[in-house]
C-alpha cells in the first residue's frame, strides 16, 4: 500500500511522466491532485496523523475501506482526462473528492493555484456555480421546467436577470443541437435529448473545468455513439478542461487525450491511449486493451520508419490514428509509401502500405 500522503508541492512527484505517461508541457495545469485518499471507517482521519503518512498497520487491522488510495495526477488546460475502471474501482469517488462533494481523508487538490482543501464552504459554492460544470449519469432534470427553464437554472441561482440568463440558455441550447425544443418538457424528449439538456445546463455557466461521471452509460448504444460524437464536436468548439469518468475502454480511447486506469482505489497507470495499448504497465491494464482494434489507437508516428530517399505517394499526419487514414492508404498500390508529417507539415518519417495491412491482419493480442 502506498504510504506517503505528502501534500506540499502541487507539481512534485507527478505520475504524469516516465512510465505512467508523459506530461503535456505545452499546456498549463488546470487541476491537480496530490496523494488524495478517501478512506471509509470510524475515525479514518486518525490513519493520517503525523507527517501525513498512513498508519498501514491500523488500516489492515481495523478493516478500513480505501475507496481512493494515494491518487496523484494533473489535468491540463484544454485536455480530456479520462478516469476509467470497473465498478467499485473508486473513479466516481475520486471525481467527487476533486470537487469536494465528498471530503477527502487526506491529500491536496489544487484548482489552478488555489488549494481547494483550504477553501471555505462559501468559496466552494462559488467555484461550483461559476467555475465547475458537472454532468452525471442520471439527468436530474426538473420535470416541471421546460428545456429553457432547466438550462437557465444555474444562471438563475447565480442571480442573473431573466432576459440575460434566457439569452445565454438559448445560445447553449443551440450549441448542443436542441434549437427549436426550448419549450419542450423532459417527458417530451428522448434519452439522448434529455442528456443534451443536462450538458447544456452544465455549460450555461461557462465553467473552467467540466466534470462528467459516466454521462452516456444509461443510453442505448446508437444514441451513446451519437452523444460521443456530439461531445467531441463541443470540445472542438469549447476547448474545455474535462475530467470524464467511464468504465468502457472503447469510449475512453475514443474521447481521451490521456487515461488514468484505476483498480481498488489506486491509479495503476496514466498515459495516452496509444501508450496504454503499446506499453501496459500491468496485466490488469493489458486486459482492458485486448480486443481493441489497434488501427483505432495507434498513430502513424507509432508505425513509421526513417524517411530516407523514398518516393511518397501522399501524406499522413503523425498524430492521426491509422483508422482515420485507411481509405487513402488501402486505395494506394501495394508498394506505396506515405510521408508522415508533423503539425508544421515537415516530414518526420515514412509509413508503408504493407505495415498498415499487416496491422489490420494481426489478431487481437491475447494474454
Amino acid at each position: 500500500m502506498p504510504g506517503n500522503a505528502n501534500m506540499s508541492d502541487p507539481q512534485a512527484n507527478t505520475p504524469d511522466a516516465g512510465p505512467l505517461g508523459e506530461a503535456d508541457v505545452k499546456n498549463s495545469v488546470k487541476l491537480s491532485c496530490r496523494h488524495v485518499w478517501k478512506v471509509f471507517g470510524d475515525d479514518a482521519e486518525s490513519l493520517f496523523a503525523g507527517a501525513g503518512e498512513v498508519d498501514e498497520a491500523a488500516f489492515e487491522r481495523d478493516g478500513y475501506i480505501g475507496a481512493v488510495r494515494d491518487a496523484s495526477f494533473d489535468v491540463y488546460e484544454g485536455e480530456i482526462f479520462v478516469i476509467m475502471g470497473l465498478s467499485g474501482s473508486g473513479k466516481s469517488t475520486l471525481l467527487r473528492c476533486m470537487t469536494r462533494l465528498i471530503e477527502p481523508s487526506a491529500g491536496a487538490i489544487f484548482f489552478e493555484t488555489r488549494d481547494l482543501m483550504k477553501a471555505s464552504e462559501a468559496e466552494l459554492i462559488g467555484l461550483r456555480r461559476h467555475k465547475m460544470g458537472m454532468v452525471f449519469q442520471h439527468f436530474a432534470l426538473l420535470p416541471n421546467r421546460n428545456v429553457l427553464g432547466n438550462v437557465s437554472l444555474p444562471l438563475e441561482v447565480q442571480g442573473m436577470g431573466r432576459a440575460e440568463r434566457e439569452q445565454r440558455a438559448l445560445e447553449v441550447i443551440k450549441l448542443v443541437g436542441l434549437d427549436g425544443r426550448e419549450l419542450y418538457y423532459p417527458r417530451e424528449l428522448s434519452g439522448g435529448q434529455q442528456q443534451r439538456v443536462g450538458i447544456a445546463r452544465s455549460l450555461a455557466a461557462e465553467p473552467d473545468v467540466w466534470f462528467l461521471d459516466e454521462p452516456f452509460s444509461a443510453l442505448d448504444p446508437l444514441i451513446r455513439r451519437e452523444m460521443q460524437d456530439e461531445f467531441m464536436r463541443l470540445q472542438n468548439v469549447l476547448h474545455k478542461s474535462i475530467v470524464f469518468i467511464t468504465h468502457d475502454f472503447e469510449e475512453a480511447i475514443r474521447l481521451a487525450d490521456r487515461i488514468a486506469i484505476m483498480k481498488d482505489g489506486a491509479i495503476i497507470q496514466i498515459g495516452t491511449p496509444e501508450q496504454l495499448v503499446l506499453h501496459p504497465a500491468t496485466d490488469y491494464v493489458e486486459e482492458f486493451t485486448q480486443g481493441i482494434p489497434r488501427a483505432k489507437v495507434l498513430s502513424a508516428q507509432a508505425l513509421m520508419v526513417e524517411a530516407g530517399d523514398q518516393v511518397f505517394v501522399g501524406e499522413v499526419a503523425a498524430d492521426a490514428a491509422i483508422d482515420s487514414q485507411l481509405e487513402q492508404i488501402l486505395n494506394a498500390d501495394s508498394g506505396a509509401v506515405f510521408a508522415v508529417v508533423d503539425e508544421r507539415g515537415e516530414i518526420i518519417g515514412a509509413l508503408t502500405r504493407q505495415v498498415v495491412v499487416d496491422l489490420l491482419a494481426s489478431p487481437p493480442r491475447q494474454s
